[in-house]
């Protein structure tokens, strides 16, 4: 009897919390991070790349990130590329490094850097209930071909609607942590 791979789906949703956790971990609160510009995608050579593909990213002090870009050509680029993330930060160049201050935090940044937060986990639930709607229509696939029993398939459906509940609960719990440290002052 075929039975779908539950570890794997479950293995998906886990890696929609980590990359949750990694989006996060680039929401600094107030210190310079390289961190920080890793969600940054420039639109260079006619594709999308990561800011760190055309760029070497480094933190010369506490708040404050300089930007070297390689090529000359993509200053410009780079540049819009990091003013239009919605990272709140505003970039100074001098010839092909890009200076990037880290803003204080004040009470209005932190309430951007909540949505932002929250943009990112509704990202992750999306991805999680991707997974979930995917494992579905695999059980039915399985159930269509008699591969499995409607049985079966009402059995498997349960486990997979238990991951993808406790997966986005995770994901609540780590916004409801990230917001209270954004908040904190």
């Amino acid at each position: 009897m075929a039975q779908p791979d539950l570890k794997d789906i479950q293995r998906r949703m886990s890696g929609a919390v980590e990359v949750l956790r990694q989006e996060f971990g680039g929401l600094r609160t107030g210190r310079a991070s390289t961190s920080l510009v890793e969600p940054v995608t420039v639109d260079a050579y006619g594709s999308q790349m990561p800011l760190n593909q055309v760029a070497s990213v480094s933190v010369p002090e506490p708040r404050m990130l300089t930007v070297q870009v390689w090529d000359n050509g993509m200053v410009k680029a780079v540049e819009k590329a990091i003013r239009e993330a919605g990272l709140g930060l505003n970039p100074q160049t001098e010839g092909n490094v890009i200076r990037l201050p880290i803003p204080d935090l004040s009470e209005e940044r932190r309430q951007e850097l909540t949505k932002v937060a929250a943009k990112y986990a509704e990202q992750a639930r999306v991805s999680i209930r991707n997974v979930r709607r995917d494992g579905m229509d695999l059980l039915k696939r399985l159930e269509k071909d008699g591969e499995i029993s409607q049985d079966d398939q009402r059995r498997f459906e349960k486990d997979i609607q238990k991951m993808t509940d406790d997966t986005i609960t995770e994901v609540d719990q780590a916004l409801a942590t990230k917001d209270k440290e954004i908040m904190q002052v």
